[in-house]
């Protein structure tokens, strides 16, 4: 189902042989949701060597932690944009955040390493990171920017009637910002997380990854009727 999806979306993979088949369970509740995901780290081949010619942005999240070592040090001294999705605690995330430019960190990185957001901050900012912010749910994202000034943007607010999943709602955010990026490089990260901030409502309100992915039409609609709530 996967490699037909990535199929739809002319995206290429480049798979990496396990003994065993990943499983993932899904437990909502009340608008939230756990996963447990139970997965085969043992790769059985190594990670191919790609030419990134052409790339200029490069998203990891830690795993296959030589794959994300070996493409962020690459990445880096090509001049093009690094950026985490720091999900959780990796065994390779301090190495790893000393080659990314832009690290966004989900609350429970907080948790496992014993860091107030805050202090998360401070921490990103030590491994050198240019950007870094955390991801607070409801609560918001705290965040600092070029400067190293410490900001904060709140939730939009969206009714919690009509909120049905939401699963990949970070995974829209980092997809959001970097596509903004992308766009327009010069624009202010403020102004980029900020389309992360309405595609991620959009995705809240929407049952599945598939069918939460916006369009920019459907972020615009998400602004105009929830930006004047804050």
């Amino acid at each position: 189902m996967f490699l037909e999806m990535a199929a739809k979306y002319e995206i290429r993979i480049h798979p990496r042989n396990v003994r065993t088949s990943s499983l993932s369970f899904i437990m909502p509740k009340a608008g939230q949701r756990a996963i447990v995901r139970c997965r085969d780290d043992d790769y059985l081949n190594s990670f191919p060597v790609l030419d990134l010619s052409g790339c200029r942005a490069l998203h990891v999240d830690g795993h296959q932690p030589d794959a994300a070592i070996h493409y962020a040090k690459h990445a880096r001294a090509a001049g093009i944009l690094t950026s985490l999705d720091g999900g959780g605690l990796r065994s390779n995330t301090h190495e790893l955040l000393s080659f990314i430019e832009v690290a966004v960190v989900a609350e429970r990185l907080c948790e496992q390493m014993s860091l107030s957001p805050s202090d998360m901050l401070a921490y990103l900012k030590s491994r050198g990171c240019q950007i870094g912010g955390v991801t607070l749910g409801e609560r918001g994202f705290l965040w600092y920017d070029e400067t190293g000034a410490v900001r904060s943007m709140a939730a939009l607010a969206v009714p919690a009637a009509r909120i049905l999943d939401t699963s990949g709602a970070g995974d829209v955010f980092h997809g959001a910002y970097l596509y903004s990026y992308l766009t327009d490089p010069l624009r202010a990260w403020d102004e980029h997380f900020q389309l992360a901030r309405a595609a991620s409502a959009y995705k809240i309100q929407r049952l599945g990854n598939e069918a939460g992915l916006p369009t920019l039409e459907d972020i615009d609609a998400v602004r105009r009727e929830l930006d004047h709530l804050q």
